[in-house]
């Protein structure tokens, strides 16, 4: 397939170019006008070729319509090339694939890679920023945005950088989280019309949360959803008077999703701040740990519902608001599901809010004696003091921000999920800028048998039609994906990158990449060819089936000719 970019990149005297911290390889006489993405390209729901955002489409379902890949054949699978990163940060990052050219990121650096090789057609270099605490001191970044010919990442800073998707280009940077030095940032932006949206991390450090919207050209700010109301807005009323609203936490360090039809898009925010001391925050705590329903245009909430009111244990609501269209109870249901870190994986309506069903996953669970028929959590008397209380999901969450899956073939909704408890400690301290604000810890006990699940929840009847027991230490923070063939890719415990039939969740294949998964993977085709990729450490890993003897594919049609 002819690409812009790899025209731009061919034929041509090559050079080393730096602008504004940037290293491009290839600098072109022409440019051309090609759009990568556009705007309606971003709203199909059937993944072929290109995965085209964080969780490939605006619903987070992260389900390709990709089916050269099957229960019979994935034993075949190949590793086909492996890319390594110099970036002071482990890969978190989602890669994202259009046109055969994939668009990954490292901490504070962007690149963009041939699909089919792993080589490098241009990397954007900038240092990463010294002197960040807690979440952002990690250089952490999980991927970029594309519209247009522009692609779109958030720094460790809290910068928002445009670059040009052809060369790496830095276009303009925008600084859209001041005044206080404790926020960072580590997510992916999130595209909606002509607006990027992003977020913020800092929800430990005392920052104030919000959504932000740029436009897409300029980098002009549009609108700005503050999560935690100032005195007199809406939802005021559950924060103490004073200013500790300025310190409230609620960030919103993962993107949202969208659905086109409703013009909805559905954030989640974080917890509060301090998070473990509730004396000093009485109250319910809005926006905290909450899915939000926001109007893209204006920014204007139309609804939210909050899944853990006066969280005091860390369980932020960041995990991906999935949604999915189908019959609930006998009627059409647009639907939200959320495997939330609290323990619960909730069914919501995404058009009014409206709370459906909650149901426990976590089997070590003992902060909520269970959830009434409004989704309000019963909470037992458990809560942190200064001594130390064990409670159970611990402060990692019975899951975290590792992505889910939903599989339009199955109609299951998987998600891995952590067993263990934490001593939580609570003493009121003051919130001093330059450093976190927990007030103030959560330990893990040598004693517990902690151990990480894959789950497989059908939201109609409620059940879990199986779940996989994980060997290893439970440390990896790997999500999933799933296929039109009825595959569930993910990051086991193992080190391992495996893959399990989503029906009855037996094991197909895993490739031992040797080091810890912390991202999610993603499925993409070039000339009929699938690959699946994965970051894992420091490396970005790539598979497929392998070429027969004549040189096609196993399993994929005769190459086209172009």
């Amino acid at each position: 397939m002819s690409h812009p970019l790899r025209s731009l990149c061919c034929g041509l005297i090559w050079s080393l170019v730096c602008v504004s911290g940037t290293v491009t390889i290839g600098h072109a006489q022409t440019r051309p006008e090609h759009d990568l993405v556009s705007s309606d390209a971003l709203r199909k729901t059937d993944l072929l070729a290109n995965w085209p955002s964080y969780n490939g489409d605006y619903t987070g379902r992260r389900y390709s319509s990709l089916n050269q890949v099957t229960p019979q054949n994935v034993s075949q699978l190949q590793a086909q090339w492996v890319f390594h990163s110099h970036n002071a940060g482990i890969l978190e990052a989602t890669p994202l694939v259009v046109d055969d050219i994939m668009y990954m990121t490292g901490s504070n650096d962007a690149y963009a890679l041939d699909a089919t090789t792993g080589k490098v057609l241009w990397h954007h270099e900038r240092a990463v920023t010294q002197g960040l605490i807690d979440d952002a001191s990690g250089h952490i970044n999980r991927g970029v945005a594309l519209l247009g010919t522009r692609l779109y990442m958030e720094t460790d800073n809290a910068h928002l950088l445009c670059l040009d998707a052809r060369s790496g280009n830095l276009l303009w940077e925008v600084s859209y989280a001041p005044g206080n030095k404790n926020y960072g940032a580590t997510s992916a932006p999130l595209v909606v019309k002509d607006k990027v949206l992003v977020g913020t991390s800092g929800g430990d450090d005392g920052v104030r949360g919000f959504v932000a919207a740029f436009d897409a050209k300029t980098g002009k700010e549009l609108w700005r959803f503050w999560t935690i109301p100032a005195p007199g807005d809406a939802g005021s009323e559950t924060w103490p008077k004073g200013t500790i609203y300025q310190h409230g936490g609620g960030t919103t360090w993962m993107p949202g999703t969208y659905d086109p039809e409703l013009n909805t898009i559905y954030w989640g925010s974080g917890n509060p701040s301090p998070d473990f001391d509730g004396s000093v925050r009485e109250g319910d705590n809005l926006y905290t740990n909450c899915v939000l329903a926001l109007d893209p245009d204006t920014g204007k909430l139309k609804w939210h519902f909050q899944f853990t009111p006066h969280d005091l244990n860390d369980y932020d609501a960041t995990e991906t608001p999935v949604l999915v269209n189908g019959t609930y109870k006998g009627q059409p249901r647009k639907l939200i599901l959320q495997a939330n870190r609290n323990g619960f994986v909730y069914v919501l309506d995404r058009q009014t809010g409206e709370f459906l069903t909650a149901t426990q996953f976590a089997l070590m669970q003992n902060w909520a004696k269970g959830i009434d028929a409004k989704g309000r959590p019963i909470r037992t008397d458990l809560i942190p003091n200064e001594s130390g209380t064990r409670m159970c999901p611990s402060y990692a969450g019975g899951t975290n921000w590792y992505s889910p899956t939903y599989s339009e073939t199955t109609h299951l909704f998987y998600f891995m999920s952590l067993e263990d408890c934490s001593v939580f400690k609570a003493h009121t301290e003051e919130f001093e800028e330059g450093h976190a604000y927990y007030s103030t810890g959560a330990a893990h006990l040598a004693t517990e048998h902690n151990k990480k699940y894959l789950n497989a929840f059908d939201p109609v009847t409620g059940k879990f039609p199986w779940r996989y027991p994980q060997t290893g230490d439970a440390h990896s923070f790997a999500g999933t994906m799933s296929t039109a063939s009825g595959l569930v890719a993910f990051g086991n415990d193992a080190d391992e990158f495996e893959i399990v039939n989503g029906s009855s969740g037996a094991s197909l294949w895993h490739f031992n990449v040797g080091q810890q998964v912390h991202a999610s993977p993603m499925s993409y085709a070039v000339d009929g060819k699938q690959y699946f990729a994965v970051a894992a450490g420091n490396d970005l890993f790539t598979f497929a089936l392998p070429e027969s003897p004549d040189g096609g594919n196993t399993a994929r049609p005769p190459r086209k000719t172009h």
